[in-house]
C-alpha cells in the first residue's frame, strides 16, 4: 500500500479512502494547533467565568448569570442560534453570602467551615455549647432524645490524620495508560462500595429527621480535607420543593479544626462556639437552563455533532476544575472553529449543561426533549434520590435521534487529554485510534473500550447514542480540588487546557466532516425480570428439539 501511495503521489493524484479507512485532515489540524498555541483565549474565558461570575450552583443567581454570559459570548464569536434551553422544574434556588465560625472557649480560635448547599442561615450571630453526636446506627438515636436543643452538634467520626502516600499531583505514565487501555470485564469488583455509601447517606438523613425535633442551633461535620481544604456539597435533595429542610444550618468544617473541637468534647472539655451564617432561598422560579449554540453545517447540515461540559458547580470554590475547565475548553473549541472560518459538513452544536452535580439533570432533560424519552416518573419516584431511580420503559425514539452523529464531553478537571473511553463501541475505538495519531506528540495516545461514568455523556449513551468522555491526567483533581473550597482558577493548567482544546476541536471537526454518521451500539432494551427469565429458560428446556433438514445430495 505504501508503494502504491508513493506511485500515486508521483502522478499527482489524490488517494481515495479505502473502505473503513478514516481520513485525517492534517492541514486543518495544523491550523487548529497554530491558532490555539499562539492565540489562545482559554484562560481569559476561564477568568471571566471563575473570577468574575464565581461558583455556579444550579438554581443560584450566579448560575443564571453564567448561562446568560456564555450565550452572549457564543453570539459574539459568531455562532448561530445561541440560546438558553429551559428544563425543569428543578426546585428551589439557593446562595450564601457569609459564614463565620469561631471557638470562644476553652480557647479563642477561628474555625474554617462553609455552609452545606440549601441549608438555612442563623438569622444573625448565635452562640452555644458544642456537643458530640457520633453513632453507627439510627437505632442509637432514641436514647439520645433531649440532648441537643440549643446546642451546636459536631457530627461523625474524627478522621484519622495520616501521611498522604499518594502524590498530591498525578499524571499518567506509560504503565498507567497501558492499564487504562486494558478492557475490564463486566461483573468485576466495584470501584467503590456503593452499599457503604448508601448506608452513610441513609444514616445522615435519619440524623437530620431526628434533629428536627431536637432543635439544635447548627450541625457541623468533617469536610474530609486537610491543609485548609474542605469538601462541601449538599446533604441530599433539599432543593426539591416537596422536602422541608432542617430548621438549623449545616456546615462542613476543615478536618483539623473539626478534630480539635471533637477531641475536646470526647474528653468532656466544655467548648463554646459562635457563628454567623447568611443564606438566601429562591422559591419563585423552579426552571433551569442549558446554554446551546451552533456552527451551521453545509451539505449534511441536518445531521449534528455535539460537544459539551457541565457549567454548574458546587459553591465552595469557583468551580474551576469541576467543571469550569471542561466548559471553557468546549467554548474554546467552537471559538477556534469559527476563527478559522471552517465550514463543517454537519452542524456542530455546543451545549453547557446545568444540574449535573445533582444528577445529570440538564443533559438528561435535553436528551429527553430532543432524542429519546422515557415515561414520566410518578410522584413517589420523583421523591427518590436520583441514584435510587430505575430506568423506565419503553424508550421512545424521536425524529432527531437519527440525526445526532456523536457527542463529546470533557469533565475530569484541568488535566490534558491522554485518550478517550470508547464505551464498548469497537467501531468507534478504531476511528479514535486514527484521530489520535496527530496528537501523540502532545501525550494523547490511548483508546480504551472501557466505560466511564458520572458525567453528561451518560445521558446520551444510556439511550443508545454515541456519547464519549476523554481520558485526562488527574493532576490534583481527587486530592485537592474536587468539590472543595480549593477548586479555584489557580488550579487550572493553561498548557493542559490548550492541549485539550486542540484535541477536542480536531475530534469534533473530523466527526463533522466524515462521510458516514458515527457508528452506534444497539439501542438498549428492557431487561426481562427474574420471573420472565425463569419462564424463558423453562420454555427453552421443554421445547422439542428441531429436526435438522437433510443436506441435499
Amino acid at each position: 500500500m505504501k508503494r502504491l501511495a508513493a506511485f500515486v503521489c508521483l502522478l499527482g493524484l489524490a488517494i481515495p479512502a479505502l473502505p473503513g479507512e478514516e481520513r485525517v485532515d492534517y492541514d486543518t489540524i495544523t491550523r487548529i494547533r497554530l491558532e490555539e498555541f499562539h492565540h489562545s483565549q482559554v484562560m481569559d474565558t476561564a477568568s471571566e467565568l471563575m473570577d468574575r461570575i464565581g461558583p455556579r450552583l444550579t438554581g443560584s443567581p450566579q448560575m443564571k448569570e453564567a448561562n446568560e454570559w456564555t450565550r452572549s459570548k457564543f453570539a459574539e464569536w459568531g455562532l448561530s442560534n445561541a440560546h438558553l434551553e429551559q428544563w425543569g422544574p428543578f426546585g428551589r434556588g439557593w446562595s450564601y453570602q457569609a459564614c463565620a465560625i469561631r471557638m470562644t472557649a476553652p480557647d479563642h480560635a477561628e474555625l474554617l467551615a462553609m455552609p452545606v448547599a440549601w441549608t438555612r442561615g442563623t438569622s444573625g450571630t448565635v452562640r452555644g455549647q458544642a456537643v458530640r453526636l457520633n453513632i453507627k446506627s439510627k437505632d442509637e438515636l432514641e436514647k439520645l432524645k433531649g440532648s441537643f436543643a440549643g446546642k451546636i452538634v459536631f457530627y461523625g467520626e474524627i478522621r484519622p490524620s495520616k501521611p498522604n502516600e499518594k502524590p498530591e499531583l498525578e499524571r499518567f505514565d506509560e504503565k498507567d495508560l497501558q492499564k487504562q487501555a486494558q478492557y475490564e470485564m463486566p461483573g468485576g469488583p466495584p470501584r467503590y462500595n456503593r452499599d457503604e455509601y448508601m448506608k452513610r447517606r441513609e444514616l445522615r438523613r435519619a440524623v437530620d429527621e431526628f434533629l428536627k425535633d431536637e432543635k439544635p442551633l447548627a450541625l457541623v461535620d468533617d469536610g474530609r480535607g486537610d491543609y485548609g481544604t474542605l469538601a462541601v456539597q449538599g446533604v441530599g435533595d433539599d432543593y426539591k420543593m416537596s422536602r422541608m429542610i432542617p430548621a438549623y444550618p449545616s456546615l462542613s468544617m476543615e478536618s483539623e479544626h473539626f478534630g480539635r473541637v471533637a477531641r475536646l468534647l470526647d474528653r468532656k472539655v466544655p467548648v463554646e462556639i459562635e457563628m454567623d451564617v447568611k443564606t438566601t432561598f429562591i422559591e419563585q422560579d423552579q426552571m433551569q437552563w442549558n446554554t446551546v449554540a451552533e456552527i451551521p453545517g453545509t451539505d449534511k447540515k441536518d445531521e449534528v455533532v455535539m460537544l459539551g461540559a457541565h457549567l454548574d458547580s458546587w459553591h465552595g470554590g469557583t468551580g474551576a476544575t469541576d467543571n469550569g475547565a471542561g466548559s471553557v475548553v468546549a467554548m474554546e473549541v467552537v471559538r477556534l472553529l469559527k476563527t478559522l472560518n471552517l465550514h463543517p459538513r454537519r452542524t456542530i452544536r455546543v451545549a453547557l449543561w446545568s444540574g449535573e452535580e445533582q444528577g445529570l439533570y440538564g443533559s438528561r432533560a435535553y436528551v429527553d426533549q430532543h432524542f429519546a424519552s422515557r415515561p414520566k416518573l410518578t410522584k413517589e419516584e420523583e421523591e427518590l434520590p436520583w441514584y435510587r431511580r430505575k430506568e423506565k420503559w419503553p424508550l421512545t425514539l424521536k425524529p432527531e435521534f437519527s440525526k445526532l452523529s456523536v457527542y463529546f464531553n470533557l469533565d475530569n478537571g484541568s488535566g490534558k487529554i491522554r485518550g478517550i473511553y470508547a464505551e464498548e463501541n469497537s467501531a468507534a475505538a478504531a476511528i479514535f485510534r486514527t484521530w489520535l495519531e496527530p496528537f501523540h506528540d502532545l501525550g494523547a495516545t490511548t483508546v480504551t473500550l472501557n466505560r466511564t461514568g458520572g458525567t453528561d455523556h451518560e445521558s446520551f449513551d444510556q439511550v443508545g447514542l454515541p456519547g464519549f468522555q476523554f481520558i485526562q491526567d488527574q493532576l490534583d483533581y481527587e486530592t485537592r480540588t474536587h468539590h472543595t473550597n480549593m477548586d479555584l482558577y489557580e488550579r487550572l493548567v493553561k498548557e493542559d487546557l490548550m492541549q485539550a482544546s486542540v484535541v477536542m476541536a480536531s475530534f469534533v471537526y473530523e466527526a463533522a466532516m466524515r462521510d458516514a454518521m458515527f457508528p452506534r451500539k444497539p439501542v438498549p432494551k428492557e431487561e426481562p425480570t427474574p420471573t420472565e427469565k425463569k419462564a424463558e429458560e423453562a420454555a427453552r428446556a421443554t421445547a422439542p428439539m428441531a429436526t435438522p433438514t437433510p443436506a441435499p445430495h
